[in-house]
C-alpha cells in the first residue's frame, strides 16, 4: 500500500533498549518518529539525534502510559508535529522477578500498571486515532510459553497484553488497521540482563537452536515487518524468539 505522505510511528519506552532499535529501524523505513519517555529524557533525545543525524524526522514525548490525559497529549503532540499517527509501538514495561509465594504486592501492582493499564491506554489512544493503513503492535513475552519460575507476575502481566491485543484487532474490524503482538525471547537488553549472573546468561543463550541471545535489533526487524509489509498479518502473537518455544 502507497500513501502520498510521510508515515507517522509513535514508540513509547522508545528510549530502552528495544524500544531505541525499533525506533531507528522505522525512521530507516522512512517513517517520522514520536519517541517516547517516561523519565529519561536525555536516552530519549539520544535517540531523537541519532535518527536525525541518519537524516530522519523524530521527536521526544514524554509521558506516564498509564495516564490517559498524559497520553493523549503525547498522540497530540506527535499529530500536530508530523500530521498524524500511523503506527504505535508499546515497549514500555517493567519486569520484576519473584516466586509469586513471596512477591511483594507492590510490585504486582506496579507491574499492573505499566504493562496491563499502560498498554491498554496507549491501545485506546491508538484505537481512537491510527490512521487507515496503520498498526498497532504490542509487546508480550515469550514466557506466557516457557513458564520460567519467578516469572509469574510478569508472564500474568503479558498474558493480559496477549488478551486485550486479541481483541482490539476484532473490534477495529473494517478500519483497515491491524493489531498484533511481539512476544520476544531472552534478549540482551538493560532490562534483561539486569541482576542476573554470567552463568544464567549463558544457560539462557544456549537455550534456543540458534545458541545466542536475541538483539534488540532481532525484535525491532519483527516490528518493521508488522509496521509495514505484513499487512495480513493481524490479531496475532509473533513470538521472536530464535525457536524456543
Amino acid at each position: 500500500m502507497t500513501h502520498n505522505f510521510t508515515r507517522v510511528a509513535l514508540i513509547t519506552g522508545g528510549s530502552g533498549g528495544i524500544g531505541r532499535a525499533v525506533a531507528e529501524r522505522l525512521a530507516k523505513d522512512g517513517m517520522a518518529i514520536g519517541v517516547h519517555y517516561a523519565g529519561n529524557k536525555a536516552k530519549a533525545e539520544e535517540t531523537v539525534a541519532a535518527i536525525t543525524a541518519a537524516g530522519g524526522k523524530a521527536i521526544a514525548v514524554a509521558g506516564d502510559v498509564a495516564d490517559e490525559n498524559e497520553m493523549s497529549a503525547a498522540f497530540e503532540t506527535v499529530e500536530q508535529q508530523f500530521g498524524g499517527v500511523d503506527v504505535v509501538v508499546n515497549t514500555a514495561g517493567i519486569m520484576v522477578l519473584s516466586p509469586i509465594a513471596t512477591l511483594n504486592l507492590d510490585d504486582l501492582d506496579r507491574m499492573h500498571r505499566t504493562n496491563i493499564r499502560g498498554t491498554f491506554v496507549v491501545s485506546q489512544q491508538a484505537a481512537r486515532r491510527v490512521r487507515p493503513g496503520g498498526a498497532i503492535i504490542n509487546f508480550s513475552t515469550s514466557v506466557t510459553r516457557l513458564q520460567f519460575p519467578t516469572y509469574g507476575a510478569y508472564a500474568a502481566s503479558k498474558s493480559a497484553v496477549e488478551g486485550m491485543t486479541l481483541v482490539l484487532a476484532r473490534e477495529l474490524r473494517g478500519k483497515d488497521i491491524t493489531v498484533n503482538a511481539v512476544a520476544p525471547g531472552p534478549t540482551a537488553t538493560p532490562l534483561f540482563l539486569e541482576g542476573k549472573d554470567q552463568t544464567t546468561i549463558d544457560n539462557l543463550s544456549k537455550a534456543a537452536p540458534l545458541e545466542r541471545l536475541g538483539t534488540p535489533q532481532d525484535i525491532s526487524e519483527t516490528v518493521a515487518f508488522l509496521a509495514g509489509p505484513a499487512r495480513w498479518i493481524n490479531g496475532q502473537v509473533l513470538f521472536a524468539n530464535g525457536g524456543l518455544a
